[in-house]
């Protein structure tokens, strides 16, 4: 003998089991969809980070750059005012 739901016919059994497995393959698409979304959205963070690295390296090398320009500037400066001061 079938299971038939209380008060129902094996037909509303199965209309209630369709729905069911309707809705819970929406769930999964869902699902699915999300976690694309997610995926992409790690893959620009991750694009973003090895930009953002870039970036960084260019910042550190024109900065030892400076700082080395700062320090020649600094020791023409001090020859320029020792050559003043014994002139």
């Amino acid at each position: 003998m079938p299971w038939r739901p209380a008060g129902g016919s094996e037909d509303d059994g199965v209309a209630l089991t369709s729905s069911a497995t309707s809705e819970i393959a929406r769930n999964v698409q869902q699902a699915a969809s999300g976690t694309q979304q997610v995926s992409t959205n790690i893959g620009g963070v991750t694009q973003a980070a090895a930009e953002t690295g870039t970036a960084a390296v260019q910042v550190l090398s024109s900065a030892r750059s400076l700082s080395q320009e700062a320090t020649e500037l600094k020791e023409a400066v001090g020859r320029f005012l020792r050559g003043v001061k014994a002139a």
